[in-house]
């Protein structure tokens, strides 16, 4: 039986895309094929998926998307499938994962008046409409408390299709037993000396991950703090923004941009805090790494897995709300404060007491109970050969 999975774009380091990829293996190890339809895709393609690039493009990214989402529509009906999974909201769904947060709630934060007006917004709330709006049956499956409220908020009606997941961490972000050994190996590897503060924000996407608050609040800590810290940057974005925006700050010498990398843990042990200031974040599995690798978060309260910071006790929330004067003063008193040692064994006892491995589990049978609920006549796209 062949599944559909819809992704804009795939490359292996975005929470969505590695979201999408524990799904999409899970599903295969339980018997179906994936068919995947991208407009772009970086790396291998994993057994059991097919991956078709879709063709086309536009000037502007809102009618980039809305030619994708007629090329599928067209190419579904030519070769049908069980049942149709995306990752963003788009007309036409059976299931959608909620990666990105509720449009509506943000255009009703940004108080943006003219925004509303563009063809862009009406495409994108068209699109959401599609998924949550009352004439809609597509099951949503969601990543926070916050997602939940809000678009139940904007949509009343469609709380009986929303199905909350707990976080799909990967294994591998559990510190190991040589975690004290790692610490100092990569304090050594980087020249950071035993009296300097390693500041970590982790995340593709920098305007959205708020990197210029971060390189704001680095600007404002007093001299003798400020020169006694570096700011590691790991992500996939283009970097020449914020490194124009860190020369006119006067900190470009403590920051380094390392781009998307596979030693992420790495960083979690080495460093003293993570900085991860966002916009919007529908999870922010960075957090959750960081908590039960005893990592002291400080983070905004817009971030879908902050709640999770409070819950374990591994930092410090800015309410939104955002304001630049106390991000500053929190990244100051957290480099500085005396809880570091109880945020630090908050976070390594936190992992012992919720689920953060079962994403892709409750994932599938959210997928299976929809296939369950459907027409056998309707379950099509037995005719997908396997290929890696």
């Amino acid at each position: 039986m062949t599944l559909a999975f819809l992704i804009y774009q795939y490359f292996p380091y975005g929470g969505q895309q590695r979201d999408f990829m524990r799904i999409a293996q899970r599903c295969v190890a339980a018997g179906y094929r994936i068919r995947v339809y991208c407009l772009k895709w970086q790396g291998d393609v994993p057994e059991g998926m097919t991956v078709v690039k879709v063709p086309v493009s536009a000037v502007s990214r809102h009618v980039t998307y809305q030619r994708y989402s007629e090329w599928v529509e067209a190419a579904l009906k030519q070769k049908p499938v069980a049942a149709v999974v995306g990752f963003s909201k788009m007309p036409g769904l059976d299931v959608y994962f909620a990666a990105d947060p509720c449009f509506a709630e943000r255009m009703r934060r940004e108080r943006r008046l003219l925004t509303r007006l563009l063809p862009r917004y009406r495409h994108f709330m068209r699109n959401e409409q599609a998924v949550f709006g009352a004439d809609s049956s597509t099951t949503v499956m969601l990543l926070s408390p916050r997602q939940e409220q809000e678009f139940s908020a904007h949509y009343p009606g469609c709380e009986p299709r929303l199905h909350r997941l707990p976080p799909g961490l990967d294994r591998d972000r559990l510190p190991g037993a040589d975690a004290s050994a790692q610490r100092k190996e990569f304090r050594q590897q980087v020249a950071l000396r035993d009296d300097e503060y390693a500041v970590l924000q982790i995340g593709s996407g920098f305007r959205v991950k708020g990197l210029d608050r971060s390189l704001r609040a680095l600007a404002a800590l007093p001299a003798a703090v400020r020169n006694r810290t570096r700011f590691f940057i790991v992500g996939q974005d283009k970097p020449a923004r914020y490194r124009r925006l860190a020369i006119r700050l006067g900190i470009q010498k403590h920051i380094e941009f390392l781009g998307g990398r596979d030693d992420v843990p790495r960083f979690l042990q080495g460093c003293d805090l993570l900085l991860h200031p966002a916009l919007s974040e529908s999870a922010g599995y960075t957090l959750l790494e960081a908590v039960i690798n005893g990592l002291p978060v400080l983070a905004t309260d817009t971030c879908g897995y902050a709640f999770h910071v409070t819950q374990a006790g591994a930092g410090q929330v800015c309410p939104s709300p955002f304001s630049q004067k106390d991000l500053n003063a929190r990244l100051h008193e957290m480099l500085i404060s005396s809880d570091r040692a109880s945020w630090q064994r908050n976070g390594l006892a936190y992992a012992q007491k919720v689920d953060l491995f079962g994403l892709a589990d409750q994932a599938l049978a959210v997928i299976e109970q929809v296939l369950r609920d459907r027409p056998e006549s309707q379950r099509g796209g037995d005719d997908d050969r396997v290929s890696a």
